[in-house]
């Protein structure tokens, strides 16, 4: 059920800790909002001065006000931070939002200070948001303690910065969107991330939750809470770079940075990725409308009044993942009989110039469109409200128009109309988004942008909610018997025991060795250097080897050159007809192990297709990255080649994984290349890289 934070967001008496008459601190603003509530709600300030704050008058102590108090705001200098909190929770606070700052954002004596307030605070059966915050509110309860106010309504914001929240808001008002509650994170000492997406999930009158976080916390913990919400969780982060991937010891660590990461644990988890406010915003408004879709499919019609608009737009919507086809023969008759003959009907479906003549048209051509089985969904671009817009003055618009601004603005009613029988998305872009007509639409649900890539990026959102919903990140396995051996044979062992397939191979040191392993398997041979990196790099392999001589003319030639300690000698497995594929795990900082499964071999690196997926991947999950890839073709067989065993492929994919998770001390693991056939999957190679100790670090915290 997660934690109960009652107290938190809707608690019977509050307090404000340092409130104060000066304006240019914290405990002015804080109080001010609190005062808003309503009177049934006891609201205390305490300034140690006593006298009157704001009119009121101020007790010099919790302890002076002399009755119990549910939730206490702290905003006092950091050396009286601690003194505040064990005073609350001796008055029988139940919940604490510190806004002092000066804590693990300082250091590691900040750090402990914090830890050793949160223990305090557990220990006494409350909750504390931040320190280091900037307050909450909840529009549903009527508690307002925090500098700003927001509009009332259904998205609940979890905010780690306290300008990106006010410019969220600025941006959401022109939209209708409103907020159930806000919780500046701070740096979550007690009260986390994933603790408040459980409770917003639970909270009835929140229908969307919007984060900015940085400091995840349990990464692995907040996709499980998202993927659970059963509402939309949409996400905003930074930190999305590649100066972590530098210093990694395998290909997988170089190609996987942390915004490979992060979008791996959202689509695990179903949640919206948005990289700017803005696209927040957009995303929030589509989810908002009420009118995803029915069914699963991106299949989009695009309608325009003009060729240059329509053209656009259908590049928009493919770059925001939708399908933009042509429509069928039925669809098209359907719409030559309601518009005129010059009008294109393939998609972009363009009225050219029927509008101005008739703009009952719109209304026409959106009904078809709905209609149609072939169309998951409706994209209109254009022109559509400038007709209503000064009656038509605006922008050069067509003369005559009190005529053409009544029809456009019926046509706007009956495109509503037509919605009310038709399950699908409709999202429009206009030249004139706030004119009467496209007013009309927006109150009825249906988003209105002024920016193209602002609607074709809100109709993904809506048609990626009616999709079914992945199934939740897959549980760790419980933790192994730690790895020891790094070595080649060692990682070799670790694999072989969990059913990972390998060729027949010998660990050598010299040619008594090497002569043992021709004995005891036939050639062709490979020979490889261990423990030298990126081997193929160094020319530690040596492939085809036909028979023993040539084996044996191998090893002279590479241990002259190289001096490795050991080598291994390896039956060549057949590559005809196979597929070299890398398959990696790499320990995340946030989320655990994240794998990543690509197109492998010795230029993994230079062509980068990869896919990422929260570890450990089922084989049917698997399946999908591997379809997913950009040459997913090579799977199906090319130029006359068979197609290879992908579902065997898949079941290593998922054992490999798994090993994976269950041993958190590795830091890097990887099969590279794994080799898929026609008739099956072998790991030619693979290695492992321990983690360093962990250090603790500080929460990122922004302003």
């Amino acid at each position: 059920m997660g934690r109960d934070l009652t107290a938190l967001f809707d608690p019977g008496s509050v307090a404000v800790v340092g409130a104060s008459d000066d304006p240019a601190k914290y405990g002015h603003a804080v109080a001010s909002q609190a005062l808003r509530a309503p009177d049934p709600r006891p609201v205390h300030l305490v300034n140690r001065r006593g006298g009157t704050v704001l009119g009121r008058t101020a007790a010099p102590s919790l302890a002076a006000i002399g009755e119990p108090v549910d939730l206490v705001v702290i905003s006092v200098p950091g050396h009286g931070f601690e003194a505040a909190v064990d005073e609350a929770l001796a008055c029988g606070a139940k919940a604490i939002v510190g806004i002092t700052a000066g804590f693990a954002e300082a250091g590691p004596a900040g750090l402990a200070r914090q830890r050793a307030v949160a223990a305090r605070v557990r220990a006494a059966g409350a909750v504390l948001v931040g320190p280091n915050c900037l307050g909450i509110a909840d529009n549903t309860t009527e508690l307002y303690l925090a500098s700003d106010r927001f509009a009332p309504g259904g998205v609940a914001l979890l905010s780690q910065s306290g300008n990106l929240a006010l410019e969220l808001q600025l941006r959401a008002a022109p939209h209708g969107i409103g907020f159930s509650r806000f919780v500046s994170l701070g740096n979550q000492a007690d009260v986390t991330l994933v603790d408040l997406v459980e409770d917003c999930a639970r909270h009835g009158a929140t229908t969307a939750i919007a984060v900015y976080a940085e400091d995840f916390g349990d990464g692995r913990a907040f996709a499980r809470a998202a993927a659970a919400a059963g509402k939309p969780v949409v996400l905003l982060t930074a930190g999305r770079g590649t100066a972590s991937a530098r210093s990694a010891r395998s290909h997988t660590g170089a190609l996987t940075t942390p915004a490979d990461v992060v979008a791996a644990a959202c689509r695990d988890a179903g949640v919206e990725l948005v990289h700017t406010p803005r696209e927040m915003t957009v995303v929030l408004a589509a989810l908002g409308s009420g009118r995803t879709a029915a069914a699963p499919g991106r299949r989009t019609a695009v309608f325009t009044d003009g060729g240059g608009h329509g053209a656009i737009a259908a590049d928009a919507a493919e770059d925001a993942g939708l399908d933009v086809p042509e429509l069928g023969p039925r669809a098209q008759e359907r719409l030559h009989a309601v518009l005129w003959e010059q009008s294109a009907v393939g998609n972009p479906v363009d009225l050219a110039g029927m509008g101005e003549q008739n703009p009952l048209s719109y209304a026409a051509a959106v009904g078809e469109l709905l209609a149609a089985e072939e169309v998951d969904a409706v994209l209109m671009t254009g022109y559509f409200g400038g007709y209503a817009a000064s009656d038509g003055g605006l922008g050069g618009g067509p003369a005559g128009g009190s005529v053409l601004a009544e029809g456009e603005t019926r046509a706007a009613k009956e495109i509503v109309g037509r919605l009310s029988g038709a399950p699908k998305p409709l999202v429009v872009q206009s030249m004139y988004p706030q004119s009467p007509s496209c007013r009309v639409l927006a109150e009825a649900g249906v988003p209105v942008f002024a920016a193209t890539e602002d609607a074709a990026r809100a109709l993904a959102a809506m048609t990626a909610r009616a999709a079914a919903p992945p199934p939740a990140p897959a549980p760790l396995p419980l933790p192994a018997a730690p790895l020891r051996d790094t070595g080649y044979y060692g990682v070799r062992a670790l694999l072989d025991s969990a059913g990972v397939p390998f060729p027949p191979a010998r660990e050598i040191t010299d040619e008594a060795g090497l002569r043992a392993a021709a004995a005891e398997f036939g050639g062709p041979y490979v020979l490889k250097a261990l423990h030298v990196l990126h081997k193929s790099d160094a020319g530690g392999v040596a492939l085809r080897l036909a028979d023993r001589d040539a084996l044996l003319a191998a090893f002279r030639e590479m241990h002259a050159r190289l001096g490795a300690p050991s080598y291994s000698v390896e039956a060549m497995a057949d590559l005809t007809d196979g597929v070299e594929l890398i398959v990696g795990v790499h320990q995340d900082p946030r989320f655990g192990p994240v794998a990543l499964v690509g197109l492998g071999g010795v230029l993994t690196e230079t062509l980068r297709d990869v896919a990422f997926a929260l570890a450990p991947v089922p084989a049917r999950r698997a399946g999908q990255l591997l379809r997913g890839l950009r040459s997913a073709a090579l799977l199906d067989g090319v130029r006359g080649r068979p197609a290879v065993d992908v579902a065997a492929a898949a079941a290593v994919i998922e054992r490999i994984t798994t090993v994976a998770a269950a041993h958190p001390e590795i830091a890097e693991l990887e099969v590279n290349p794994l080799l898929v056939r026609p008739d099956g999957a072998l790991t030619l190679d693979a290695r492992a890289v321990l983690a360093a100790p962990a250090t603790p670090t500080a929460p990122a915290v922004t302003g």
